[in-house]
């Protein structure tokens, strides 16, 4: 049973890249433009692991991380963070707002894939 993730980023590129990256790696993808529809496609995918940029229109990823931490169903599910920052104050702000962990783009597809199943425990 392949592992469901939904992956989250403006850059429709990125979220190229993940996909191809992701499938290839055999799990089951799911995409997001912006945190606002991130969190509509949220309860329509059930992902075991959530990807999120933090730069996004609508809704950053902070805010992704806050509503899927305070809600009653995903609130366990493991959040990356995959974004261009790497400044320490945002990693704590996304630390303490329950993210699982953090890789700074541009991103390498082993080491990725590794930090999902990592997070995930498969």
């Amino acid at each position: 049973m392949s592992i469901v993730i939904l992956a989250i980023d403006d850059s429709r590129t990125i979220r190229e890249m993940l996909r191809e990256a992701l499938l290839n790696a055999g799990f089951e993808v799911h995409v997001a433009v912006d945190g606002v529809d991130g969190l509509e496609q949220l309860s329509k995918v059930s992902p075991q692991v959530v990807i999120t940029d933090i730069n996004m229109p609508r809704l950053d990823g902070f805010g992704v991380i806050e509503a899927i931490r305070s809600g009653p169903v995903f609130s366990a599910v493991p959040i990356l963070v995959l974004t261009t920052e790497s400044a320490p104050d945002l990693k704590e702000r996304a630390r303490n707002s329950g993210a699982t962990g953090w890789i700074v783009k541009p991103f390498d597809d082993v080491k990725l894939v590794s930090a999902i199943r990592r997070v995930s425990s498969h």
